[in-house]
């Protein structure tokens, strides 16, 4: 009797470990989606990329994003973690247009994965100069090295970048082309429809728009605006360019600052003091871009 009764603990023991094992599995091991394998994993620099891509993709991929929300990518620093998700993504969409964080992880992140391919989201647009030290009108440039990297805060460009992503989703997964097309097409139909509505609610007067840091140069471009920068190349605004800011300011009678939550308002909020003006918070890496482009109009319009 007593040894039928050891071997009835025993056996208890063994199914109450087993029972533990399998409950502690299933709290702890929920699979990360990066790694399913009815998902195509492709990796991409910034917040905004992420919609372009899901908007094609839907449920068919799942997107690592580099540089997380609410970080600069002029300074971000990445994470190892990160490079982790990266290491098992086939494709890679750099926004392409001179952004710092590529120029300076693009080498290492290839190194982690040196299968992986890299497309060039902004191949066939036309750039800008990069606004440092620049002021007034410039001819248009195709250097990506001397480009204002911001080329995703116009919708027309946008549309660009859309259509370059498309084309490399469907050579990695020519299988689900229609499904694309048609995700895609629609898509394309919002931009020209946001397009359309950005022309008919902002005035093609050469209105001028005091920004912190010059990431709307793309969209002033497109839409009839001229940007005028306080901050330039990722320093900080020196006393006389402050001065010159305020004077040419109050030439334009301007009364609102738009600021990018990635930098400090501190000097904007100086300049807003000595104009008697508002400072107004605008995000070029927001996500949800079509919602956060609509913000955007809205604030743009009050300039």
């Amino acid at each position: 009797m007593e040894k039928r009764l050891k071997i009835l603990f025993s056996v208890s023991v063994v199914i109450l470990i087993i029972a533990s094992v399998f409950i502690f599995s299933s709290i702890y091991s929920t699979p990360d989606p990066a790694y399913e394998e009815d998902k195509l994993i492709v990796a991409a620099s910034i917040i905004p990329q992420k919609e372009f891509i899901e908007k094609i993709g839907k449920e068919k991929v799942h997107v690592v994003i580099m540089v997380p929300s609410g970080a600069d990518p002029h300074t971000y620093e990445i994470e190892p973690r990160t490079l982790q998700q990266v290491s098992q993504a086939p494709l890679y969409f750099e926004v392409g247009s001179g952004v710092e964080f590529e120029s300076n992880y693009m080498d290492k992140i290839k190194s982690v994965n040196p299968d992986m391919k890299v497309i060039n989201s902004s191949k066939g647009l036309d750039f800008i100069p990069n606004p440092e030290g620049l002021d007034g009108d410039h001819d248009h440039i195709h250097a990506e090295n001397e480009a204002d990297p911001h080329v995703w805060t116009s919708p027309r460009n946008v549309k660009v970048m859309v259509e370059n992503i498309y084309q490399e989703l469907i050579k990695a997964d020519p299988e689900n082309k229609e499904f694309y097309q048609k995700n895609k097409d629609e898509y394309i139909s919002e931009l020209e429809e946001l397009d359309q509505k950005i022309i008919q609610e902002i005035s093609t007067k050469e209105n001028k728009i005091l920004v912190y840091h010059p990431a709307w140069g793309y969209f002033a471009r497109d839409y009839g605006l001229q940007q005028i920068a306080i901050e330039k190349g990722g320093k900080e605004p020196t006393p006389q360019s402050i001065a010159n800011v305020i004077e040419q300011s109050k030439k334009n009678n301007i009364k609102i600052i738009f600021v990018s939550p990635q930098f400090s308002r501190e000097n904007a909020d100086f300049i807003a003091e000595e104009l008697d003006a508002e400072v107004v918070l605008i995000d070029p890496l927001a996500p949800d871009y079509l919602k956060n482009m609509l913000i955007v109009l809205e604030a743009f319009k009050k300039s």
